[in-house]
């Protein structure tokens, strides 16, 4: 895809991708990284608070060290799927409790699918130009509606008696369904629980609008920030589809798209992309010490 993109819309000339070099120019991306890396942070204390509701205990740095793991291995693969079986793996270990384990990351997923299509309708509503992008508005919509879509359903399935709640007590690998359902109805008990993690979630992805802006200013691109925050988040939702690896291609070709009516080129629309890709994984490789190391720690047995 990416190189599709390279061929067909660009001369290819990677001194045109490039940015050009000035004294702010390292400043501005060594901020985007700076950012970057709290994001992660964030992400990481937005899990924390999902598991705490859900009675899974463990240290911010230990939710931190899995996440960037994690983080780590979706560099690699296709969608964040692989990172996500990382999370719940090691947490499983560190907790006791896989099922729990995976619930907290299927609900922190979920948090953050609720931010991300809101984000969208905010900056289309600060900025009514963009509503006149033709192609591009159409696309960043459907996403929003599609993830609002998708989220409904989840979240109906996931709190019914009759579909969630009969697979709570099951001993098979439905139970890791089961779970989801517990733990969206320990939610529905604790609505101040809800505001905070969703609190968190905004934060992180304002972050990461944040660090597409410094990009941004690096390449000597004049975009403004509701351009970023209508546009971003459906950037982000477009890459959770499993058809590249890391977002590669499927990134670059949104930006593209949604950038290029606002008179950005495709050559800086790809370098766009690629440099929000650079500093995500530059960040990512703090997680490769963590996966490695090992499955993490084992709870410790009272003994009997």
């Amino acid at each position: 895809m990416l190189a599709y993109l390279l061929t067909r819309f660009t001369s290819f000339h990677l001194s045109e991708m490039l940015p050009e070099w000035h004294a702010s120019t390292l400043a501005w991306l060594l901020s985007g990284l700076a950012l970057t890396l709290v994001a992660i942070v964030l992400a990481a204390a937005r899990w924390q608070r999902v598991a705490g509701v859900l009675h899974l205990r463990a240290r911010l740095r230990t939710f931190l060290s899995q996440t960037l793991a994690g983080m780590f291995i979706s560099s690699v693969l296709p969608s964040t799927i692989g990172g996500d079986v990382i999370r719940v793996s090691r947490l499983g270990v560190t907790t006791g409790d896989t099922p729990g384990s995976f619930a907290s990351v299927v609900l922190e997923r979920v948090s953050g699918w609720v931010v991300l299509p809101v984000l969208t309708f905010v900056g289309l509503a600060l900025n009514p130009s963009l509503l006149h992008l033709g192609n591009a508005t159409r696309v960043a919509v459907f996403l929003a509606v599609g993830a609002l879509g998708v989220l409904a359903v989840l979240l109906v399935a996931g709190t019914s008696p009759q579909l969630g709640g009969r697979l709570a007590h099951n001993e098979g690998w439905l139970r890791f369904i089961g779970a989801v359902h517990l733990g969206m109805e320990q939610f529905r008990q604790a609505p101040l629980a809800v505001l905070t993690v969703l609190g968190v979630s905004l934060a992180y992805q304002l972050t990461l609008v944040l660090a597409a802006w410094t990009v941004g200013h690096a390449l000597g691109l004049n975009i403004g920030i509701t351009v970023l925050l209508a546009f971003m988040p459906a950037v982000a939702m477009a890459q959770v589809l499993p058809i590249s690896i890391g977002g590669l291609g499927l990134r670059e070709g949104a930006l593209a798209l949604f950038l290029h009516p606002l008179g950005v080129s495709y050559e800086h629309a790809i370098a766009f992309g690629l440099l929000v890709y650079g500093m995500s994984l530059t960040v990512s490789l703090l997680g490769a010490p963590a996966f490695a190391v090992g499955r993490g720690r084992r709870p410790v047995q009272a003994a009997a």
